[in-house]
């Protein structure tokens, strides 16, 4: 089976449409930052070092140097899908982003969005 289009994408290209979507409901970069270090381990100078060499999403993932075990509490519904229900571990990490990005833009509380 081919793998989805979104594995090869950009992170990069991505990203700026999370910054944009944020920002349009009043949020930050400095959140988005935030969200993708605390889910995936990286710091903000690996993360800019990523975005500057447009590393794909299979790879982003597949390096991110520690996997926050709290993202197996973020539940719900992206793409019209079940985070927690989809079984490829790649796709279920990039919508378990996607659902923390969307919690953010429906400004909900960074601590409950990090599951503090």
């Amino acid at each position: 089976m081919a793998k989805h289009h979104i594995y090869t994408m950009s992170f990069a290209k991505v990203y700026s449409c999370y910054i944009a979507k944020v920002e349009k409901k009043g949020r930050t970069k400095a959140e988005v930052d935030e969200i993708i270090c605390w889910l995936t381990g990286y710091d903000e100078e690996a993360l800019a070092a990523i975005l500057e060499q447009e590393t794909d999403f299979e790879t982003f993932f597949a390096e991110a140097p520690q996997l926050n075990p709290a993202r197996t509490l973020v539940k719900g519904v992206v793409c019209g899908v079940r985070v927690e229900d989809i079984e490829e571990p790649t796709m279920r990490e990039i919508r378990y982003l996607d659902k923390l990005i969307d919690e953010l833009a429906k400004g909900k509380a960074m601590e409950k969005i990090l599951r503090g």
